[in-house]
């Protein structure tokens, strides 16, 4: 090969790549952001290897912690961001759609640390996000639809503790598991809190700080603590 054919080759493929970042990329700083996907690239080949399913990319950060990795099913282009923990040890899984990403320092757990009961997993659609510094607690089921996306610190339970009895303390009376369902095209704002047994309707938007203990309709804003419908959005 020639210089001047290799020059044109590495001229197309910059090309190529710089057509996918928004115009106002400078080529050093798509360069910059290529260099260092290559480590998340290099560390996802590895980390792919014990996964249950997985298909095209796989992107891990720095300091992802995957624990019972044969029970995690991914897509096309699964990213785990730095410091993310992804507990796997649930009875139906973690599932992850295609293009998923997960934000740093976010947790999903199905199952504590220390050999607790096993929970039910957790479900992803396409194109969906988890927030950084999220808490996934998926102990009973959640299911997160297509195109929903998750602002910082959101916090998601699918159980709550059982506290009846006085006479025991209320670690020791169980919990109650029950799911959540986030349906297709939701924004959920930043520290958000949705409890267990809650609907998401499909389109809804779920206003910053909001804690959400009922279901919602489809195409619902909701605010406050509670939340509460304060109005309804167009529908197709």
């Amino acid at each position: 090969m020639t210089q001047q054919s290799l020059m044109s080759l590495i001229s197309g493929r910059l090309n190529f790549i710089k057509e996918r970042f928004p115009g106002d990329w400078k080529t050093q700083d798509i360069l910059t952001t290529l260099f260092r996907l290559s480590f998340f690239l290099w560390r996802g080949t590895w980390h792919r290897l014990f996964f249950k399913r997985s298909q095209g990319m796989v992107l891990v950060g720095k300091g992802v912690s995957v624990r019972y990795a044969r029970h995690l099913s991914v897509g096309k282009d699964f990213i785990i961001e730095d410091y993310a923990e992804v507990n796997c040890m649930a009875h139906q899984g973690i599932v992850a759609g295609d293009r998923v990403t997960i934000g740093k320092y976010a947790i999903i757990r199905p199952v504590n640390a220390y050999g607790s009961e096993i929970g039910v997993g957790l479900k992803i659609g396409n194109n969906s996000s988890i927030g950084p510094y999220a808490y996934i607690g998926c102990s009973g089921y959640i299911e997160i639809g297509n195109n929903v996306i998750m602002s910082p610190r959101v916090s998601i339970y699918a159980e709550n503790h059982l506290y009846d009895r006085p006479d025991l303390p209320i670690m020791k009376q169980g919990v109650k598991r029950e799911f959540v369902i986030i349906e297709d095209d939701c924004w959920i704002a930043a520290n958000t809190v949705i409890l267990a047994g809650v609907t998401i309707g499909k389109g809804s938007v779920i206003a910053a700080g909001s804690v959400v203990t009922k279901s919602v309709p489809p195409y619902s804003v909701v605010a406050g603590v509670p939340a509460r419908v304060i109005k309804i959005r167009p529908s197709i």
